[in-house]
């Protein structure tokens, strides 16, 4: 209900401002509206993921020069789990 609210607020200030870049805005909010509810009723995000594929990638640029993927992959399970213990 106060999600809805909000946004008849937005909507009335877009239309208020009368500017492009507003109503590219509300066009935007508009478009992923059931993610963003999704969001403010679960509080679900994927921050933990997008977290977890960053900390990958960096271990990747500091590994290059392993040959045997089994030790790659033990760089990679050894530091995540520095990571999840700190």
């Amino acid at each position: 209900e106060d999600a809805e609210i909000a946004k008849a607020k937005l909507e009335e200030l877009v239309t208020a401002a009368a500017r492009p870049e507003t109503n590219r805005l509300y066009r935007t909010v508009c478009r992923w509206w059931k993610e963003i509810e999704v969001l403010i009723i679960t509080g679900a995000t994927t921050g933990k993921v997008e977290a977890n594929n960053t900390a990958i990638k960096n271990i990747k640029r500091t590994a290059r020069g392993y040959r045997n993927a089994a030790n790659y992959k033990s760089v990679i399970l050894l530091r995540s789990a520095v990571r999840t213990a700190a």
